[in-house]
């Protein structure tokens, strides 16, 4: 295992964890190590991309144990009427940092469908297919370049409009 120059080891077991996720599911990919970002437009810039096409897995609790994945443009946030209409609820909410690395496997900021420790059902905003998507690659500072159609086909993810413009 090598060192980053911050001296975190990598590719940590989260990475690694979806990156054998990413190559079970057959899934082409391109991993992009740019280390710690402070925000969403720096971390697209790195990437060499528009904030757009950086897409946020968001865990969001629907009730006690029960956990959905909302994949979310970078450019966007959740609209809470719209994901509760889809899902049936009256009520969602997004967990705090350890409930969500509890549900996940991961830490915020690293959260990805893919090697997930649980296999929660995946909501994809309707503007992820179609085009590229830049995921979290389960560490800090990790990305991973995928094509949205792809992204949503191997995770059978639930495709429906669940964001407004940020």
């Amino acid at each position: 295992m090598d060192a980053s120059p911050a001296g975190t080891p990598y590719p940590t077991e989260g990475e690694l964890r979806a990156r054998a996720a990413l190559v079970a599911a057959g899934l082409e990919f391109t991993v992009t190590r740019h280390g710690p970002v402070s925000s969403l437009a720096e971390a697209a810039a790195l990437r060499g991309i528009d904030p757009a096409g950086i897409v946020k897995t968001l865990v969001v609790r629907r009730g006690a144990d029960d956990y959905v994945l909302v994949l979310v443009p970078g450019d966007r946030t959740i609209s809470w009427p719209k994901l509760r209409a889809l899902l049936g609820v009256n009520r969602l909410s997004l967990p705090d940092a350890a409930t969500a690395r509890e549900a996940t496997g991961y830490e915020r900021g690293t959260i990805t469908p893919f090697g997930a420790t649980h296999p929660w059902p995946v909501v994809a905003d309707a503007q992820v297919p179609g085009r590229p998507a830049s995921i979290g690659g389960g560490a800090h500072g990790v990305a991973v370049a995928v094509d949205g159609d792809d992204l949503v086909r191997v995770l059978d993810a639930t495709v429906e409009d669940v964001t407004e413009p940020a």
